[in-house]
């Protein structure tokens, strides 16, 4: 048996035969009175052929959207999906609910799974996607791998990606500049004095942008770090307290650390006052994203602001565009960033 005869059809094969756009099938199963008539035959034809959504929804185009034959077929889709990076981030939560507030008004309901860094996981999320078939999908990062940017692309429903900047989002965009963040937290510890600094935080993906825009910002001061520590996958208080405990144990003495996110950046903070060292006195220290504890925390944690309720509601808003049958009037969004200062450093 070959590998198309083992997995189920998908709408992209449907598109192909019938000789129209992925999006234009899910348009016809979905709202088929938006679809000329010639032309939802020829995805009908391609649908029985392929064996594709024998369910509902194929019995819904099969009545064309004619008044009443609705009542004897499945309401579309109502299902939006999303992925967050690290579900422990109390930033993504507060995205994907400010989405939903815009959007449960409307009818619709979110689900919530966690991709963790992950891309095997992202992968086989992405592939179940398929058999649920939701009306849109979200994700608090940008995709990376090709293969995954098709088979999302294939789904023909909106996707939106945020937390990143990239001038070729797979459909729509809510994000900002990881680059800029970090630069400016260089900035700030090259106008503090500050001269030993560290990097901690993710090795890949938008980790990667937040260690450049740093590096710049330091060269305006002659700087650059003097360590580097890589953190992987979903990062929290535990991982904070290990990466500050390691750069310690290092023996060279540091001025200052930026931590690629909050969470990281209190763990270690954590781990200082364990080991008994001031905060900023011995060590100051800078997070990125701004979650509430950061201003409750004593000292107060300097951090680059995120403002994810923002996030979440533009994305719901394109989203909800989109869903109506419109084009949002752009369909990228640049969030700005700020730096706050609090006692930390």
């Amino acid at each position: 048996m070959t590998d198309s005869e083992k997995r189920p059809p998908r709408i992209d094969e449907v598109a192909r035969i019938a000789g129209v756009s992925p999006i234009t099938v899910s348009r016809a199963l979905r709202q088929p009175e938006k679809v000329a008539e010639e032309k939802r035959r020829r995805i009908q034809a391609a649908i029985e052929q392929t064996g594709y959504a024998p369910n509902q929804d194929a019995i819904r185009l099969r009545s064309g959207g004619r008044p009443g034959a609705a009542l004897a077929a499945a309401a579309p889709s109502t299902l939006v999906a999303a992925f967050v990076s690290n579900i422990a981030n109390p930033q993504f939560s507060r995205a994907v609910r400010a989405c939903a507030e815009v959007l449960e008004p409307a009818g619709y309901r979110l689900m919530m799974g966690e991709t963790a860094y992950s891309y095997a996981r992202e992968t086989a999320m992405i592939r179940s996607l398929r058999d649920l078939r939701p009306a849109a999908v979200m994700f608090t990062g940008v995709i990376e791998l090709e293969e995954n940017r098709e088979a999302l692309r294939a789904l023909g429903v909106p996707v939106m990606e945020t937390w990143a900047y990239p001038q070729d989002p797979i459909d729509m965009l809510v994000g900002f500049s990881n680059f800029d963040g970090g630069r400016l937290v260089g900035e700030h510890f090259g106008e503090r004095g500050y001269r030993r600094v560290a990097y901690v935080g993710r090795g890949g993906g938008r980790g990667v942008l937040r260690l450049q825009g740093f590096k710049e910002g330091l060269a305006k001061h002659g700087l650059r770090p003097a360590a580097e520590l890589p953190v992987e996958g979903p990062a929290g208080l535990a991982e904070g307290r290990r990466a500050m405990a390691a750069l310690l144990d290092q023996g060279e003495p540091l001025d200052a650390a930026f931590f690629g996110n909050d969470l990281l950046a209190i763990g270690a903070m954590f781990e200082a006052r364990r080991r008994g060292m001031a905060v900023p006195g011995d060590l100051a220290v800078a997070g990125f994203g701004d979650i509430e504890l950061s201003e409750a925390l004593e000292p107060g944690l300097t951090t680059v602001r995120i403002d994810s309720d923002d996030i979440g509601r533009r994305a719901g808003r394109m989203l909800l565009t989109r869903l109506g049958g419109e084009r949002p009037e752009r369909g990228i969004e640049l969030v700005e960033l700020s730096l706050v200062v609090r006692a930390s450093g």
